[in-house]
């Protein structure tokens, strides 16, 4: 039953991000034969490859694992080389206290709007 909701949860996964098997092997660095067997249900990807499949999908392990129905991520990965400002913003952040991350986070929503 288990290998039965990985396999639906990686589909709707993809498909949500609505791309094709093909391109999702690809992001994956799978072959598509490889990747296809995790979508029919024929191989339980490890934990490890769960891992990598919710973060490439934009979602998380436990909606892949079926312990939640909230497709959305519960983690961001944020590549120091793909988005540098927002890294060096993450980083000097993480030297806060809750009160004022709270703060920034409030003065932030007020600009972008």
């Amino acid at each position: 039953m288990a290998d039965e909701i990985i396999a639906k949860r990686i589909t709707a996964a993809r498909e949500n991000l609505g791309i094709t098997k093909a391109e999702a092997s690809r992001r994956l660095n799978l072959s598509k034969i490889g990747y296809c067997r995790y979508e029919y249900g024929e191989r339980t990807p490890s934990m490890q490859t769960l891992e990598v499949i919710a973060q490439c999908f934009n979602t998380s392990v436990d909606y892949l694992t079926g312990k939640t129905d909230d497709i959305s991520p519960d983690r961001i990965v944020i590549d120091k080389n793909v988005n540098p400002e927002i890294f060096s913003l993450v980083q000097k952040l993480s030297g806060y206290d809750n009160k004022t991350i709270r703060r920034i986070i409030t003065y932030a929503s007020q600009i972008l709007k």
